[in-house]
């Protein structure tokens, strides 16, 4: 398990992991629509501590499972003040599509156009498939990222380290 403040970057999410903003650094600001194509600025949130979430695709399995564990869990969140953010590179119909199908009620984003383009800025697209990896940053309420997982294709988050990261937040 890896302790809040701690960075695990595995398997062939290793190769560009100098890209990835580290645990300490200032998270990377950025505007994309949620799914019902409002701007979402990561800079607007500050004050409170933030949760991004890319993954790969909306409807695909193992992200349909991460996703629906935060929606069933999401007082966990809200206890420590944090506001969650998937983010994919699929477009806002889409994102709406999804977050109806599954009931999420936090904001999907879409990182459509330019392609990928946050994603790729927090070291986590892939394009040679053309999408975001399976990363997670956990930022303060300072805009300081104090929590970063990136995990091979394939492999889901472990929800427990969630936990365990936003106990070491404490609320804003």
């Amino acid at each position: 398990m890896t302790q809040a403040g701690a960075v695990r970057i595995s398997g062939d999410e290793a190769a560009g992991a100098e890209v990835v903003p580290a645990v300490g650094d200032v998270a990377p600001d950025f505007e994309l629509l949620n799914q019902f194509g409002e701007p979402v600025a990561l800079s607007e949130l500050r004050g409170r501590n933030v949760v991004l979430v890319f993954f790969p695709f909306a409807f695909s399995g193992i992200c349909t499972g991460e996703l629906c564990e935060i929606r069933d869990n999401l007082a966990i969140f809200e206890g420590s003040d944090a506001v969650v953010l998937g983010i994919s590179v699929d477009s806002k119909f889409a994102q709406r599509a999804y977050a109806e199908k599954e009931g999420y009620a936090f904001d999907l984003l879409a990182d459509f156009w330019p392609h990928g383009a946050v994603a790729e800025h927090y070291g986590v697209f892939d394009p040679a498939s053309g999408m975001a990896k399976r990363g997670t940053f956990i930022i303060d309420a300072n805009g300081i990222v104090r929590y970063v997982v990136v995990n091979p294709r394939g492999q889901a988050r472990d929800f427990a380290e969630y936990r365990s990261a936003l106990a070491g937040l404490g609320r804003s």
